[in-house]
């Protein structure tokens, strides 16, 4: 088979879209904890600011490093989301190129075979 066999182009599409689809998954979870460490964040930093607790000024700088940490992270991955998402649609629309060039034969025109 030559190498520029749509039939392989669109396996290889199909791989990279799997791979593609994992990598957006992952991002959306990161994305979903960096929202729990900013929330989480602000929280020991109001209860270490109104001295609910006996917290002391680790407690106000950890919660802000946390808090920074999650904006930097859920920015990062909020990135990498969108530039993957195009990637899909890119393969996708490349992919359904491929399947439309393909010149497929109707059932009912293939010689039948006799046992």
């Amino acid at each position: 088979m030559p190498d520029d066999d749509p039939a392989d182009e669109i396996a290889r599409i199909e791989a990279r879209l799997e791979a593609l689809a994992e990598s957006a998954e992952r991002c959306r979870k990161i994305i979903m904890f960096s929202k729990a460490a900013i929330g989480g964040g602000f929280a020991l930093l109001l209860v270490t600011l109104f001295g609910l607790f006996a917290t002391g000024q680790t407690a106000a700088l950890g919660s802000i490093a946390l808090v920074l940490g999650g904006i930097v992270s859920l920015g990062s991955n909020i990135s990498t989301l969108r530039q993957t998402t195009d990637a899909i649609s890119a393969a996708e629309l490349l992919r359904s190129n491929l399947i439309g060039s393909i010149d497929l034969r109707v059932v009912a025109d293939s010689p039948m075979k006799l046992m």
